[in-house]
């Protein structure tokens, strides 16, 4: 069953001394062993043969490694097949009394109009084609209000802002609206230099448990936290009774940021079921999906994969999402779960590839 969370610690260190155990060349390479993902994976691209070790090692070292720890992260995770009394799966999600037809979400991106003219409309639009939780991140009242009206069930996700003010604000907009949920990007305040973010103009601050009990209380809908990666973070997201959370690396906004699945164990350890629990970051098949939902997810957003395709219209946003859905399928399927109430941890092996 998917409360069955038995050795969450050994899977935490098993999976510490095998990162461990690795060359870094390896690790940092920015390789990706999925040939089932329709675009490139995101991540840093390989380094040129003509380099040798030690120049490799070092431009990877610099390179924002967190993006290829997740991906290898990913890949040394094996699942066992299960084939007697298996039967064709649901990948139905039921989530805050609404039911979608998959666990694939869309990822909280932004400003994706360089790719077509109405990017993040076009988005929208694929998610709503596909019965899929949609994100939205930054962007103005007007186009949330035009994502919103393709009928997608939509996340709208806040900065930090410094202002308090402005984040209420942005609340009120998103339930005028008709949001699905609303929620904070927690994982923007700094801009990595010693100093406060500045994002468009606007300034960004960490924010307190006490002023997230404020936003939480502020608003009807569901209010979900994003950027999570510790149990101290989750922690005070229950203290402030936020209705689920995002682990997310923000695509490597932290260089050497554990990867998002390997903080899962320890973090649904403390949720417990009290909280709804995402992963985000790097996420390109449905093997991928299946991995995070059989260690104790309830859904996955999926972004950069998807970001190539916009340019080229909704069908082919919707149809990589609805092909990724039916990869999960055919890995539930092997392994003799039914439904997304029905995953088992322990058909997940840790090895080095």
């Amino acid at each position: 069953m998917k409360d069955n969370k038995l050795s969450r610690r050994t899977f935490v260190k098993a999976s510490s001394a095998s990162l461990a155990a690795l060359s870094l060349p390896m690790i940092l390479s920015g390789h990706n062993n999925d040939a089932s993902a329709a675009v490139p994976a995101p991540g840093p691209a390989p380094l040129p043969a003509s380099q040798n070790q030690s120049s490799s090692v070092s431009n990877a070292w610099e390179a924002g490694s967190s993006d290829s720890f997740t991906r290898y992260f990913f890949d040394t995770l094996m699942v066992e097949t299960r084939y007697m009394d298996a039967d064709l799966p649901s990948t139905k999600l039921d989530l805050f009394g609404h039911t979608f037809d998959t666990p694939i979400m869309t990822a909280a991106l932004s400003h994706q109009n360089n790719r077509n003219v109405k990017g993040m409309v076009v988005y929208a639009q694929a998610a709503a084609n596909c019965n899929a939780v949609h994100w939205m991140g930054m962007g103005e009242d007007q186009e949330l209000e035009e994502i919103v009206a393709t009928g997608a069930k939509t996340v709208k996700v806040i900065k930090p802002h410094e202002n308090n003010e402005e984040v209420f604000r942005k609340i009120r907009h998103a339930e005028s609206t008709g949001c699905f949920a609303v929620g904070m990007d927690i994982d923007h305040p700094f801009n990595g230099r010693g100093g406060y973010d500045v994002v468009y103009g606007l300034r960004m601050k960490p924010k307190s448990t006490e002023e997230m009990k404020s936003f939480v209380k502020a608003t009807r809908l569901p209010f979900i936290v994003k950027g999570v990666l510790s149990v101290h973070d989750a922690k005070r997201c229950m203290e402030a009774g936020v209705a689920g959370i995002v682990l997310s690396h923000h695509g490597g906004r932290v260089k050497y940021s554990i990867p998002p699945l390997m903080a899962l164990e320890q973090i649904a350890d403390v949720v417990k079921g009290k909280m709804k629990i995402f992963i985000d970051c790097g996420i390109v098949s449905g093997m991928d999906a299946y991995k995070c939902l059989a260690l104790g997810a309830d859904a996955v957003s999926v972004g950069r994969h998807l970001m190539p395709l916009i340019s080229q219209g909704v069908d082919q946003v919707a149809n990589r999402m609805k092909a990724m859905t039916a990869e999960l399928a055919g890995v539930m399927s092997a392994t003799g779960v039914k439904s997304l109430k029905e995953f088992d941890p322990t058909v997940i092996h840790r090895t080095i590839l």
